[in-house]
C-alpha cells in the first residue's frame, strides 16, 4: 500500500482549515483510536477444554483408561494421541475468527493526509477523528468513512467491501440517505483504494463505526456452526454410551449370578466396554478427511478445516459470487452492432487510454482492455493508430458527459460513451440504436456507443455502432450448475452487480429457470449484513449452506455458512482467513467436484462405521448369550482387544480409502436432519450381529467337549474370519463384491491377507498360544472356521440381491 505523498503546502484544501489540534485531541479521547478492534472472546484455556465436551470423547477416555488397566499400553497411547490431536485441531479452528479480524486490520491505511489548523499533515491513521478533512490522491488507501466535499475524476476500488467488480465513479451531488452501500457515490470508505483522480472528504465515522468496522463486529459475533458430521457423531456416541453401559451391566450381573469369579467378571465386563466403543472411529474419520484433503488439493481446492471435506458432501445450497467464480473475471467484447465492425473497432481502440503489453496483459480500465483485445484479434493495434494519427487534443471521460473524445492528427474526432447520451449528438444512421442498446443491456452487456466527427467539437457525429462488453460465464461453470441441480444442490447468486445484470447472468448460467422467482435465486447489491441474513434464512429452512466470496464484505457470511469457500486468486486475505476451503482456480466447477469428493468421503466413513458396529454387535451378543446360558465366556479380554485392533481397526481404515462411486452426483443430497444410521441400517446391524454371534456360539458349544481352551480357539478364529470376510461386503450397500471390483481397493486385500497371517501365527507359535490361552488348531478346524466365517458375509451379499429384486417389482 502506498503512503500518501507529503504536500509542500495546504494543497487542494487550502480553502478549509480543518480541525484544530485541540478539537482533534478531544474527539480522539471521546471516540477512541481509528482502528479495527478484536473484541472480547473466550480464553484459550476455555476454548481448549471445550474440545473435550463430547460423549464420544468421554467414551474414548474410558476406553483408554480401561486399556491401561488391562496392560494394553499401545492401545492407551494410540487412543490418547487421537484425543490430543483432535483437541489441537479443534482449538486452532476456533481461532479462525481472530485471524480473520487481524487480516481485516491489515488492509486499513497505515497513514493518512489530513488538514489540521489550516495545514496539510501526514498522521498515523489511528489518529484520524470524526470531522477531519482527508486529502486523497490516486493510490491512497482511505483511512476512514468520509463524505466528499471536492472531487476530480475520482474512482475507487471497492471490490473488497462491496463486491463491485469495476472501479466506482465518485462525486457530488450527495446520494440519497437510504442509498445502498454500492450506490453512495458521494462517500469513500475505510480500506478502499483510490483508483484515479483526487478528492477531499470530511470524515463521518472512524474505527468500529465504519462499514469495515461493522464487518469486523459481524466476524467476531458469528460462531462456527456445528457440521452435520459433528452432529451425527455426537448423537451416535450418546446412543452407544447408553447401549454399552446397559450391556456391560447385564453381563456383569449375569456372571456374578452364575457364580463366576469376580475378577474374571470384572475383566470381561471391561473388555466388553472396550468392544462396545468403536475407538478407531476418530482416527478413521480423521484419515478419511485427510484423504479427502489430498484428493481436493489435486482439484485445486485447498481445505483449511478437515470437517469441511464431509460438510461439502452434505451441501444442499451454494450461495456463490458471480465475478471470477461463475464468470471468467475478464471483460471481453461479446457483441458488435453496426454496418462496418472493423471500422467500429478501429475507432473504439483509438478512443482508449488502456494498453496491452507484449503478453496480452491489460493495463487500465477493464472495459477498454476488452475493446483493445477484440481489435487486436482483427489486426488492429492501438500503438499503430497512435503512430499513424497522434493525439492532438483529448476530452477525458467524466460522470456528467459519460463519454470521452480524442481529436487526432488525421482530422477525426474519436468518441465513445453511453449510448443514450451519444445518439442525440449524431446525425442520421441512428435508427434502431436505442432499441439495440436495450436488447444488449437485457443480456447483461455493458454497452458503449462509438462515433466519429470531422471537427474537434462533439457535434454532428456519425454513429458507427455499439459494442457490448461483459464478463462471460465460464463454460465449465454452466455445466457445473447443471450438475449441481441434478445432484439436488441449489445454486444462489449473491453479487455486488446491478440486479438486471445479475438476473441476466443467472438465466444464462442456468441458475434461474423459467418460472422461478428471481428473489429466490438472485441477490444483487447486498451488504455484508444482508449476506449473513441470506445464509441464516437458508439455514433456518434446514439447508446445509456453502458460501463463496472474495471480498472483505463476504467474510462474515463465510463464517456464518456451514462451509465458507474463498477465492485463492482474487480473494482478500480476510476472506481466506474466514473460510474453510480456498479455491486455487476461483472456479465454480471446482466446488461441484469437491461436493462429489465430500459425498464419497461420507460414504466411506459410513461404511467403515457400519463395519465396526456389525462386529461390535456380534461380540456383545455372543458374550451376552453365553452369560445367559451360564457358559464359560467364549472370548477373553485379550481376544476382544486383538479383534478390535487387528481385525476391526485395520480393515475399517482400508475402507475409508475406497474410490468414490460413479453415481454420487446422480443422487439427491442426504437430508441435513437425517441420522448417521437409518432404522434399516440399525436393523441390519442387529440381524448380522445375531447371525455372527449364533454361528460363533454354535461352533464354540460344539467344541466345548474338547476343553474350554480348544473351544475358545475355535470361537476366536471363527470371529476373526467372519470379521475379515465381511469387510468385502461392506464396500457397497447395493452392489455385491464382484460388481464393486475385486482389485479396486488393493489396500483392503493386503490388510485382510496380513491379518489372516497374524491370526495363523497366534496358533502356530507356542509363545503366542500361551499368551492368548489358545489350544492348537489343525488344518481341518482352521478350514471349518473359514467356512463358518463365510456365513455372515454371504447373508449380507444375498440380502443386497433380494433388495434389488424387490425394488424392481411393480
Amino acid at each position: 500500500m502506498r503512503e500518501p505523498a507529503a504536500s509542500p503546502g495546504p494543497g487542494p484544501a487550502a480553502h478549509a482549515t480543518g480541525l484544530t489540534a485541540a478539537e482533534a485531541a478531544a474527539r480522539l479521547a471521546r471516540d477512541g483510536p481509528n482502528e479495527i478492534t478484536r473484541g472480547e472472546g473466550r480464553s484459550p484455556l476455555r476454548v481448549l477444554l471445550s474440545q473435550f465436551n463430547s460423549p464420544l470423547i468421554w467414551l474414548l477416555f474410558a476406553a483408554s483408561a480401561i486399556s491401561g488397566v488391562l496392560g494394553e499400553v499401545a492401545d492407551t497411547i494410540a487412543i490418547g494421541t487421537i484425543l490430543v490431536l483432535n483437541a489441537v485441531i479443534g482449538f486452532l479452528q476456533e481461532y479462525r475468527a481472530e485471524k480473520a479480524i487481524l487480516a481485516l486490520r491489515s488492509i486499513t491505511a497505515p497513514r493518512a493526509r489530513v488538514v489540521r489548523d489550516g495545514h496539510s499533515a501526514i498522521l498515523p491513521a489511528q489518529q484520524v477523528v470524526e470531522g477531519d478533512l482527508l486529502i486523497l490522491e490516486a493510490g491512497d488507501v482511505v483511512a476512514a468513512d468520509a463524505r466528499l466535499v471536492r472531487s476530480h475524476l475520482l474512482t475507487t476500488n471497492e471490490a473488497p467491501l462491496t463486491g463491485e467488480s469495476a472501479p466506482v465513479e465518485k462525486g457530488l451531488p450527495p446520494a440519497a440517505g437510504d442509498a445502498a452501500l454500492a450506490d453512495r457515490t458521494d462517500t469513500v470508505f475505510l480500506g478502499t483504494a483510490i483508483a484515479t483522480g483526487s478528492a477531499s472528504a470530511v470524515v463521518l465515522n472512524t474505527g468500529m463505526r465504519t462499514e469495515l468496522g461493522k464487518i469486523a463486529h459481524l466476524l467476531s459475533s458469528v460462531e462456527d456452526p456445528q457440521t452435520p458430521l459433528q452432529k451425527r457423531l455426537t448423537h451416535l456416541s450418546r446412543l452407544l454410551l447408553v447401549l454399552a453401559l446397559g450391556v456391560v451391566a447385564a453381563v456383569a450381573a449375569l456372571g456374578l449370578w452364575h457364580g463366576n469369579p469376580p475378577l474374571e467378571v470384572l475383566l470381561s465386563s471391561i473388555s466388553l466396554a472396550v468392544a462396545a466403543v468403536p475407538e478407531g472411529l476418530p482416527a478413521m474419520v480423521t484419515i478419511a478427511l485427510a484423504i479427502g484433503v489430498q484428493r481436493m488439493a489435486r482439484r485445486k481446492a485447498l481445505v483449511r478445516r478437515l470437517q469441511a471435506v464431509e460438510t461439502l458432501g452434505t451441501t444442499t445450497v451454494i450461495c456463490t459470487d458471480k465475478t471470477g467464480t461463475l464468470t471468467t473475471g475478464v471483460m471481453e467484447v461479446r457483441a458488435l452492432w453496426g454496418p462496418d465492425p472493423r471500422r467500429l473497432l478501429t475507432v473504439g481502440a483509438g478512443c482508449c487510454d488502456a494498453e496491452l503489453d507484449a503478453n496480452d496483459r491489460g493495463v487500465g480500465d477493464p472495459t477498454e482492455v476488452a475493446i483493445l483485445r477484440a481489435a487486436a484479434a482483427q489486426g488492429i493495434f492501438r500503438g499503430e493508430l497512435e503512430a499513424q494519427a497522434p493525439r492532438v487534443e483529448e476530452l477525458p471521460f467524466d460522470s456528467t458527459r459519460k463519454r470521452m473524445s480524442i481529436w487526432r492528427a488525421d482530422g477525426q474526432l474519436y468518441v465513445k460513451g453511453a449510448v443514450d447520451l451519444l445518439v442525440p449528438l449524431c446525425r442520421g444512421g441512428t435508427q434502431g440504436a436505442l432499441e439495440e442498446n436495450s436488447r444488449m443491456a437485457a443480456r447483461a452487456l455493458r454497452v458503449l456507443g462509438v462515433a466519429v466527427g470531422r471537427t474537434p467539437r462533439e457535434e454532428d457525429l456519425e454513429l458507427l455502432g455499439l459494442i457490448g462488453i461483459a464478463d462471460p460465464p465460464r463454460p465449465e461453470a454452466i455445466e457445473a450448475v447443471a450438475a449441481a441441480r441434478r445432484a439436488g444442490v441449489q445454486t444462489v447468486m449473491i453479487t455486488g452487480d446491478h440486479p438486471t445484470t445479475a438476473a441476466a447472468i443467472a438465466r444464462e448460467m442456468g441458475i434461474l429457470q423459467p418460472g422461478e422467482p428471481v428473489e429466490e435465486r438472485v441477490h444483487a447489491r447486498v451488504t455484508a449484513e444482508e449476506k449473513v441474513g441470506i445464509v441464516r434464512r437458508w439455514k433456518e429452512r434446514g439447508q446445509v449452506v456453502a458460501m463463496t466470496g472474495d471480498g472483505v464484505n463476504d467474510a462474515p457470511a463465510l463464517r456464518e455458512a456451514h462451509i465458507g469457500i474463498a477465492m485463492g486468486q482474487t480473494g482478500s486475505e480476510v476472506s481466506r482467513e474466514a473460510s474453510d476451503l480456498v479455491l486455487g482456480d476461483d472456479n465454480f466447477a471446482t466446488i461441484v467436484a469437491a461436493i462429489r469428493e465430500g459425498r464419497g468421503i461420507y460414504d466411506n466413513i459410513q461404511k467403515s462405521l457400519l463395519y465396526l458396529l456389525h462386529g461390535n454387535a456380534g461380540e456383545l451378543i455372543l458374550m451376552f448369550a453365553a452369560s445367559v446360558a451360564g457358559l464359560p465366556l467364549p472370548l477373553l479380554p485379550l481376544h476382544i482387544l486383538w479383534v478390535n485392533l487387528v481385525t476391526d481397526g485395520l480393515p475399517a481404515l482400508a475402507l475409508v480409502l475406497d474410490p468414490p462411486a460413479k453415481d454420487l452426483l446422480d443422487r439427491p443430497p442426504r437430508r441435513p436432519d437425517a441420522p448417521f444410521l437409518s432404522r434399516g441400517e440399525w436393523l441390519r446391524i442387529l440381524l448380522i450381529g445375531l447371525l455372527e454371534a449364533g454361528v460363533i456360539l454354535a461352533a464354540y458349544v460344539e467344541a466345548l467337549p474338547h476343553g474350554v481352551a480348544a473351544a475358545r480357539s475355535v470361537a476366536f478364529t471363527t470371529l476373526v474370519f467372519a470379521e475379515l470376510l465381511r469387510a468385502f461386503a461392506m464396500r457397497s450397500p447395493t452392489k455385491v463384491f464382484f460388481e464393486v471390483g475385486v482389485f479396486s481397493n488393493l489396500l483392503l486385500l493386503g490388510v485382510v491377507g496380513i491379518s489372516l497371517a497374524l491370526q495363523l501365527a497366534l496358533h502356530t507359535f507356542p509363545v503366542t498360544r500361551e499368551l492368548f490361552q489358545l489350544g492348537p488348531l489343525d488344518a481341518r478346524l482352521f478350514f471349518e472356521a473359514f467356512l463358518l466365517g463365510l456365513i455372515p458375509v454371504s447373508a449380507l451379499e444375498v440380502s443386497k440381491l433380494v433388495r434389488r429384486l424387490l425394488r424392481r417389482r411393480p
